[in-house]
C-alpha cells in the first residue's frame, strides 16, 4: 500500500459529502438513521450499512468532542476507495447532549466516511486544527453553508 505523503483535502470531502441543515432527532441514532437516508452513497453502499456502522461505534464511545462538535465515524474505514470518501457536516435543529468532554451539547456533527485508517486520522488531525480556530466555530454556530466552510478551510490551510 502506497501511504499519501499529501494532506487529505477537507474541503472536497465536504463538498463530496454535503451539508445539512436543521436536521431534527432526539438521539444519536435518530439523527444517523435520517442523515444515512439523505447522503449520496456509492453503489453497493446501502443507507441501513451506514447507520449500523455509525451507531455500533457511538455505542463504544461518544463522539462528541467538545465545542458543541461530534464527529460520527464508523469503527473501521467503510468506503471501498479513496473517490468514495466523504465528509457530512450535520447541523441540527435542536443541540443533542452527547455527554461530550466539556459537557457542552452538540449542534454540530462531521460524519467521516473514510476509505483507510490513515485518511481517517489525517481528517481528524486538520479538524482539530480548524476547530481551534475561533472564526471557523463561530461558523458552524451561524449554520455555514459549503461556500463559506470552503473559504475558511483554504484560508486556514494557507
Amino acid at each position: 500500500m502506497v501511504e499519501e505523503s499529501e494532506n487529505v483535502d477537507v474541503a472536497k470531502l465536504i463538498h463530496r459529502g454535503g451539508v445539512f441543515k436543521n436536521v431534527k432527532g432526539s438521539s444519536p441514532e435518530a439523527i444517523y438513521e435520517q442523515i444515512s437516508k439523505m447522503i449520496d452513497l456509492p453503489d453497493g453502499m446501502t443507507s441501513e450499512f451506514v447507520y449500523n456502522a455509525l451507531c455500533a461505534r457511538e455505542q463504544v464511545l461518544s463522539t462528541a468532542v467538545g465545542n458543541g462538535i461530534a464527529l460520527p465515524h464508523a469503527r473501521s474505514p467503510i468506503m471501498k476507495d479513496e473517490e468514495e470518501q466523504r465528509i457530512c457536516v450535520v447541523y441540527l435543529s435542536e443541540p443533542l447532549d452527547m455527554k461530550a468532554p466539556d459537557e457542552r451539547p452538540v449542534s454540530t456533527m462531521f460524519i467521516l466516511l473514510t476509505h483507510n485508517s490513515q485518511v481517517h486520522l489525517k481528517v481528524l488531525s486538520a479538524l482539530a486544527g480548524y476547530f481551534r480556530s475561533a472564526r471557523f466555530r463561530k461558523a458552524l454556530e451561524v449554520q455555514a453553508d459549503e461556500a463559506v466552510l470552503f473559504n475558511l478551510i483554504h484560508e486556514l490551510d494557507a
